[in-house]
């Protein structure tokens, strides 16, 4: 595990930018400058980190309660903050296993305080990993999960980060390929639909993080290719299987995600 001395304080980070959007403390300075250097070409970014929260939620509560998924690999975890993986998981199925995978060091000294069980029955483990490395991620994981029984692996808006997009489809397809058919896909991603977010990542990448590569919506839907999706397919992430509550979803976010599950 890491320690505050592997920590930058001089360069921002995609986590702690992040959390800055969606409105958490876990940030430095050099962190809220380059977040707000997007805010000021699309201000939408920070209603797509918090509605990106929510459709983690509304999937991984769908999995547990109506697909009877008890294992879930979230990779690319990111701060802990409001209702986890685990903490929705272990709500509705309190056996489920969540593993989650990261390699950032203040993500690390937050998994170590906060990622906890939230049911005896319950497991929540961290392997400390770079989504560059899908063996690695795989070998560690199997040491918790049951790589017989059907696993929810999630992608949450990390694979921007993959410079190449065909490295990042490869990320997934091997991943996927190591989990038994009942398995399930869960991903979105930022998009190019948009003028504004096209503008926004060009800059992003001067700012000193590193650089967001946006999809689009044809891109995003190749990471399914060969899996069934859930309804309602690709959407929006604020369309996808909205709340009871709520009855205008609004406007369609530059952002898109779906479940897929392997036959």
């Amino acid at each position: 595990m890491a320690d505050s001395a592997d920590i930058d304080y001089t360069a921002p980070s995609s986590p702690r930018i992040w959390n800055y959007w969606q409105g958490g403390k876990d940030y430095y300075a050099v962190d809220r400058a380059a977040g707000d250097e997007w805010i000021a070409i699309q201000p939408e970014i920070v209603q797509i980190a918090k509605e990106s929260r929510q459709f983690l939620m509304r999937a991984v509560h769908y999995l547990a309660a109506e697909a009877g998924v008890r294992q879930f690999l979230d990779i690319g975890t990111g701060l802990p903050t409001l209702q986890n993986t685990h903490e929705v998981a272990q709500a509705v199925a309190p056996e489920s296993k969540v593993v989650y995978v990261d390699n950032d060091p203040l993500v690390l000294t937050h998994a170590r305080a906060l990622l906890t069980n939230t049911t005896d029955a319950g497991v929540t483990a961290f392997v400390d990993a770079d989504y560059h490395e899908p063996e690695v991620i795989v070998s560690d994981a199997r040491s918790t999960l049951n790589f017989t029984q059907p696993i929810a692996v999630m992608f949450m808006g990390v694979l921007g980060h993959v410079p190449d997009y065909e490295e990042a489809l490869s990320i997934t397809r091997q991943v996927m390929a190591a989990v038994p058919s009942g398995s399930y896909l869960v991903l979105w991603e930022n998009t190019n639909v948009s003028e504004t977010a096209r503008k926004a990542a060009e800059e992003y990448a001067n700012s000193g993080a590193i650089p967001y590569r946006l999809c689009s919506v044809e891109q995003v839907a190749k990471f399914f290719d060969g899996l069934e999706l859930a309804g309602p397919g690709l959407t929006p992430i604020n369309h996808w299987r909205p709340g009871a509550a709520q009855t205008d979803a609004g406007e369609p976010l530059d952002a898109y995600g779906a479940i897929g599950r392997k036959p």
